[in-house]
């Protein structure tokens, strides 16, 4: 199981009830921070988040309301007397400029900061997850992330058993991925299924994009950019932007099981025109606000 939290949902410039682009992942008491905008700390502790527990960032692209909150977060960790290690991803080629917010401080560091360049495929793997990243039509390289939950492995009891899997062999079995009995070999696939995966994939900013739908394919959760309206589909395509609309085919495309809309345009202040022309293409959207957590469970 894991939550996701909605940090800041404006696009470009804050507003009074949104803040700069940011998504909090919660699993197993660590958080992962995709986008990291102006604020984004302070958006931690008003959500009750414990900013101590950010094992890694991932950054979409190196536009300033994406990744200016880096710096503050960093001081504050060192402040904290951090001694764990903080990894920030980043697309490749943009690992001098990331590394340019962190030297504001650099003389109070008490904890090691890897900058990442990364490039589309698995750019992170922890214990039961990973995060795989996908390119974006952006007006600079720009990249999108999916957090996957692995499906945990079901043991076919009836299987192992009639193989002379029994007892101590189930543990060694699990520890070497195959176990060797009278001479034949089994491997671990053969006694298991596993569980489906679950999986949340954010997608900012960005034109609609082919990859996204790939990279979306049977979400949970899609976290998608509309920061237009229909009207100002134009404006979208020249700043490479996506509207209401062209993130609904998306995730329709993408079969998603529910759909978020975020880095909303400042000019909205009333975000019902976004969510009803998205709701036109695919049903199950909303827009997103600051605080709003969705949880993603084995049962969902």
């Amino acid at each position: 199981m894991f939550r996701i939290t909605i940090l800041g949902s404006s696009g470009s410039a804050p507003t009074k009830d949104r803040s700069l682009s940011s998504i909090a992942v919660s699993r197993e008491g660590t958080i992962y921070l995709f986008d990291c905008g102006e604020g984004t700390q302070r958006q931690m502790l008003r959500y009750g988040l414990n900013i101590s527990r950010v094992k890694a960032i991932f950054i979409t692209h190196m536009h300033g309301d994406h990744v200016i909150g880096i710096a503050g977060l960093v001081r504050t960790l060192s402040l904290y007397k951090r001694s764990e290690p903080l990894s920030i991803f980043v697309p490749r080629g943009y690992e001098s400029a990331a590394e340019s917010l962190l030297k504001f401080d650099s003389a109070i560091m008490t904890y090691e900061i890897k900058v990442i360049g990364i490039k589309s495929g698995v750019v992170y793997r922890d214990e039961g997850i990973e995060v795989r990243a996908f390119k974006l039509v952006h007006s600079i390289p720009t990249y999108g992330y999916s957090f996957v939950e692995e499906g945990k492995l079901h043991f076919v009891k009836s299987k192992a058993e009639s193989l002379g899997i029994k007892g101590k062999k189930f543990s060694e079995i699990q520890k070497k991925g195959k176990i060797k009995i009278d001479g034949k070999l089994i491997k671990l696939s053969e006694i298991t299924y596993p569980e489906k995966e679950k999986k949340f994939t954010y997608a900012s900013d960005t034109r609609p994009a082919a990859s996204t739908v790939i990279a979306a394919r049977n979400a949970e959760l899609l976290v998608h950019e509309a920061t237009y309206c229909a009207d100002l589909e134009r404006l979208a395509r020249e700043r490479k932007h996506s509207t209401a609309a062209e993130a609904a085919q998306v995730a329709k495309n993408a079969k998603v099981k529910k759909l978020v809309l975020t880095h909303i345009s400042a000019r909205y202040r009333n975000a019902s025109q976004i969510r009803s022309e998205a709701a036109k293409v695919f049903r199950n959207v909303e827009v997103a606000e600051d605080g709003k957590e969705y949880e993603i469970d084995r049962g969902s």
